[in-house]
C-alpha cells in the first residue's frame, strides 16, 4: 500500500497527536486504570462465590426389532421434541418433585432462575446446569433436575397406551453432575480485565476530550493549523523571567538566549526583498511576552554588530524602561508633541549599538499619536540611520495601536504564549490586523514549556551548554548588572 506525500504528511501528523494526547494524559490514564482494575477486583471480592454442576442426558426413541427407515424417523422425532423437553424443566412439573426429594426451602419460581437447560444443535442431547453457593447443592440440583425430567417425560408427557407397556420415549443420563472444585462467578481475573480495559478507554477518552476542548495553543504545530504565516521561532518559559527578562544579556550562554538568536536570524530573510528593516511587536492580549521578546530580540541584533533602535511604542502599559534598567520619564511623547527632538530622547543601551526610545509619559490620546504625521517622521529618521528599527505595541485585540502602527512598518511580529494565548483570540487578532490594512510578517511562541509533551527541544545548543557549564559558572555566580545607558546623539 502507498500514501501520496500529503498523505504520509497526514498520517504522520495524526499519529503525533494520538502519541502527544497520551503522553499529556498519562497521569489520568494511568490513574483511571488503576481505579478501573481495583472496582473490578472490588466488585470480585464483594460478590458471594457461586458453584456451577451439570448433567447431560440423551433422549431416545423406542424401536425393539424396528427396520432402518423406523430408526432413522425416531431419531429425527426425537431431535424435534427435545427442544420442548427443555422448556419443560423450569416448569413447576420437573421442579417440584426436586423441592421435595433435596427439602430446598426454595419456591418453584426461586428454583427456576438456579436451573438452566439447553440442547446442543442437531443432537438429541440436554445439558442441565444448577447454580447455588454450596458446590454439594449445586451437583445434587443438577442430578435431581435430570431424574425428574426423565420421569416426567416417560411418566406423564409420554405416557404409554396401556399400563403394560413402556414409553416410547426413554431419557438417560450418559453424564452425571460432579461436584465443582472451583467457584463459577465471581470470574476475578475477568472483572480485573474488563476493569482494566474499562479504565483504560475511559482515561483516552478524558485525554481527547481534554484536548477537544482546549482552546489555548500549546504547540508549534497549534499555530501551524491555524494559520499560514511563518513561524519565527519558539521561546522557552523561563519562570525566573520577571526578575531577569533580559536573558540574552544575563545569560548569554542558556538554551533560552539561543532560541531569541535563532529568532534573529529568521527575521533577517523577512527583508529579502529590501526596504526599511521596521518591524511592530506585538500579541493578542496581555502577559504574552512581546515586550521580553522585543528587547531580547533588539540585544541579539545589537550582537552582530547591527545599528539597532528599540522603541517603546505602548504608550499605555509600557514595559521597555524597566526592562532595560533605564529612566523613562523622557521619550516617544516627548518627540511625538516637539517636546524634546529625537537625538536628544534616543539612549545608548550596551556596548554595542543598540538604542532606546522610551515611551516617555502615558498621553490620554495614544492612538492619535501613533498614527500622526509627526510619527511618520520619527520612523523616518530611525530607519534611515538604523538598520533595524524594533517598536513594542500594545495588544492587537484591546486596542488599535498596533495595527495603525503596522501600516507605518514593514508589518507585525505576532508574539503568542503557549498555555496561554486562545486559539479564537490569537485568530481574532490577525483578522482585526488584515482588517486594518497591516501585514502579519510571521509569530513566535513564547514561554514554550521545556518539559513534557509540549516541550521545545534545543538539541542543537547542546555545544553552547557544554561551555557554559565549563565557562559561565563565575558569570552566574556574580551580581547581574545591566550597562548603564547614555544619551546619544543620533542626526536625524
Amino acid at each position: 500500500m502507498t500514501f501520496a506525500p500529503d498523505e504520509k504528511e497526514h498520517t504522520y501528523v495524526e499519529l503525533r497527536d494520538y502519541i502527544r494526547i497520551l503522553h499529556k494524559n498519562w497521569i489520568i490514564i494511568l490513574v483511571l486504570t488503576v481505579l478501573g482494575g481495583a472496582i473490578g477486583a472490588g466488585y470480585s471480592a464483594t460478590q458471594t462465590p457461586t458453584y456451577q454442576s451439570t448433567t447431560q442426558l440423551y433422549v431416545s426413541v423406542r424401536s425393539e426389532g424396528a427396520a432402518t427407515g423406523d430408526l432413522v424417523q425416531g431419531t429425527t422425532f426425537a431431535r424435534q421434541i427435545v427442544a420442548s423437553y427443555v422448556d419443560v424443566v423450569n416448569t413447576a412439573l420437573v421442579l417440584e418433585p426436586v423441592v421435595e426429594q433435596l427439602g430446598l426451602d426454595l419456591s418453584v419460581a426461586e428454583l427456576s432462575t438456579q436451573v438452566t437447560a439447553s440442547a446442543p444443535l442437531n443432537t438429541v442431547m440436554i445439558d442441565i446446569t444448577a447454580t447455588d453457593a454450596d458446590p454439594a447443592r449445586a451437583a445434587a440440583i443438577a442430578d435431581a433436575t435430570a431424574t425428574s425430567l426423565a420421569n416426567a417425560v416417560q411418566t406423564t408427557l409420554e405416557q404409554p397406551a396401556t399400563e403394560d407397556e413402556a414409553s416410547p420415549v426413554q431419557v438417560t443420563t450418559v453424564q452425571p453432575a460432579v461436584r465443582p472444585s472451583e467457584p463459577s462467578s465471581p470470574n476475578t481475573p475477568l472483572n480485573l480485565a474488563l476493569g482494566t480495559l474499562l479504565g483504560i478507554a475511559l482515561g483516552i477518552g478524558v485525554g481527547v476530550l481534554r484536548t477537544v476542548l482546549d482552546t489555548r495553543v500549546r504547540t508549534l504545530h497549534d499555530i501551524e493549523q491555524l494559520t499560514s504565516a511563518p513561524l519565527l521561532g519558539g521561546i522557552a518559559y523561563d519562570p525566573a523571567a520577571q526578575k531577569r527578562p533580559l536573558i540574552v544579556h544575563a545569560d548569554p550562554r542558556s538554551p533560552r538566549a539561543e532560541s531569541f538568536r535563532s529568532l534573529r536570524t529568521n527575521l533577517q530573510f523577512l527583508n529579502i526583498e529590501g526596504g526599511p528593516r521596521s518591524f511592530v511587536v506585538s500579541s493578542a492580549g496581555p502577559g504574552e511576552g512581546k515586550s521580553t521578546t522585543t528587547a531580547n530580540l533588539a540585544i541579539a541584533l545589537a550582537e552582530t554588530g547591527a545599528r539597532v533602535a528599540l522603541i517603546d511604542g505602548d504608550l499605555r502599559l509600557p514595559r521597555v524602561a524597566d526592562y532595560m534598567g533605564i529612566e523613562g520619564g523622557v521619550g516617544l511623547t516627548d518627540v511625538l508633541i516637539g517636546r524634546v527632538e529625537l537625538a536628544d530622547a534616543l539612549q545608548k543601551w550596551g556596548r554595542g549599538k543598540l538604542f532606546v526610545l522610551t515611551s516617555g509619559p502615558v498621553p490620554p490620546n495614544p492612538s492619535e499619536l501613533l498614527g500622526s504625521v509627526a510619527m511618520d517622521h520619527v520612523l523616518a529618521a530611525l530607519t534611515e540611520h538604523f538598520d533595524y528599527v524594533l517598536i513594542d505595541a500594545p495588544p492587537l485585540l484591546l486596542v488599535t495601536d498596533a495595527a495603525v502602527l503596522s501600516k507605518k512598518t514593514r508589518g507585525v511580529i505576532f508574539a503568542a504564549a503557549s498555555g496561554k494565548t486562545k486559539k479564537h483570540d490569537l485568530t481574532g487578532a490577525i483578522r482585526s490586523l488584515e482588517t486594518a490594512g497591516g501585514q502579519l510578517l510571521g509569530l513566535v511562541v513564547t514561554m514554550l514549556p521545556t518539559r513534557g509533551p509540549d516541550s521545545y527541544g534545543y538539541g542543537a545548543y547542546t555545544y553552547g551548554a557544554t561551555h557554559e557549564a565549563d565557562g559561565s559558572k563565575k558569570l552566574r555566580s556574580r551580581k547581574e548588572k545591566r550597562p548603564k545607558a547614555r544619551k546619544a546623539r543620533v542626526t536625524a
